[in-house]
């Protein structure tokens, strides 16, 4: 079977032929900030509360009401002076003279009052502003809560809103990633059971009819044999990536090991192997969800990228386990975010992981999972 053939068997596995289910957002949760950044943060987030609510601490918060009022009162009032002062005059019928004055002023007026409303509802549009600097894609991201005003409890409304929403996003997810694992399982379990079992009693059945047959008729048996012996490799294969049993049974290294083997012999490219000792203990989702980010990422890497080359990695780091597939194709200088970036950061969301996905023409797609991983206590 040709490389390229077997690529796209690999592509089309069982990761995209399950069903995915989607929650109504999308995102994953940006690597732990350095303990040395949280002041300067902090400070720039009551400046940006003084910014957005008109006023600093200590100050007096005035509703939007009563300042779009008192900018009227102050457009009509500097108005009414001065017809009351003015040495103008309007007579009947207005002359030319009179009506350009009159034009004048009342041109003068309303770019008085839009500069003073643009004053007025500037808070607004700052908090426009900010709201559009949340990243949906990042949950964790809430904008500062000083103040009052009307201004402040919008801002507070808000930031309750991202809360639900990600919660209820989260737990969606997990439900919907759980079914999926337990969809996965079944399936695996039928494949084995009843389609493995019944392509082995064929199997046999053509070895006994092709050792009491006689030519030609042997040679198509034998054929039919090395189809039906193929195809039920396939299913073997299929029940693996379906249901990785070396994962529950000799844990994560050893279930990266026996995946990226396996891709580099039905894919044809070239697999550099960088698994470090010493990895911290992880809980069973945890190991699945690197397991299957993996999965998608060589999948995608197979499919799309072109690649004769692919490096995956698991490494600890500073209270983190980061994976990372690289692979040396084309790049797109844009990461689309098709159905398989989506699983993987669903998938990322469930523990608490970041991310990250990069493709340049240049240097191939890179995919990143940062995993936090609990301190040991002293």
């Amino acid at each position: 079977m040709a490389w390229a053939d077997r690529r796209r068997k690999w592509a089309s596995g069982p990761i995209d032929a399950a069903a995915r289910v989607r929650a109504g957002l999308r995102g994953d949760r940006p690597a732990a900030a350095g303990h040395g950044t949280r002041a300067g943060s902090r400070a720039r987030r009551e400046d940006d509360t003084a910014r957005v609510t008109g006023r600093k601490e200590g100050g007096v918060a005035v509703s939007l009401f009563w300042r779009i009022f008192a900018l009227n009162a102050v457009v009509l009032g500097s108005a009414t002076a001065l017809l009351l002062w003015a040495p103008v005059t309007v007579s009947v019928p207005v002359v030319l003279t009179e009506a350009i004055i009159l034009v004048a002023g009342l041109v003068v007026m309303l770019i008085a009052n839009a500069a003073l409303l643009r004053i007025g509802l500037s808070p607004l549009e700052r908090l426009t502003r900010l709201m559009t600097t949340v990243d949906l894609l990042r949950p964790g991201q809430r904008l500062p809560e000083h103040g009052r005003g009307e201004t402040a409890e919008l801002i507070s409304t808000f930031n309750a809103m991202l809360d639900r929403l990600e919660h209820e996003r989260a737990s969606s997810s997990a439900r919907a990633l759980l079914a999926q694992e337990d969809e996965r399982r079944r399936i695996a379990q039928e494949l084995h059971d009843e389609v493995g079992q019944s392509m082995t009693a064929v199997l046999l059945g053509l070895k006994r009819a092709a050792d009491d047959a006689d030519e030609p008729l042997r040679g198509e048996l034998h054929q039919a044999q090395e189809i039906t012996r193929e195809s039920l490799d396939e299913v073997r294969r299929l029940v693996r990536r379906l249901r990785p049993g070396v994962l529950e049974d000799l844990g994560l290294i050893s279930a990266l090991t026996s995946l990226t083997t396996e891709f580099a012999t039905h894919t044809g490219l070239h697999v550099v192997r960088r698994f470090d000792t010493g990895l911290p203990a992880l809980d069973q989702e945890t190991e699945l969800v690197l397991y299957r980010v993996a999965q998608e990422a060589l999948t995608n890497a197979a499919r799309h990228a072109d690649a004769g080359r692919v490096e995956v990695g698991l490494s600890p780091g500073d209270g983190v386990v980061v994976l990372a597939v690289v692979d040396d194709g084309r790049g797109t200088g844009v990461a689309r975010e098709g159905a398989g970036i989506r699983g993987m950061r669903e998938r990322a969301l469930l523990i608490g992981a970041a991310l990250d996905v990069t493709s340049r023409p240049a240097t191939g797609t890179h995919v990143r999972l940062t995993v936090p991983v609990p301190r040991k206590q002293p």
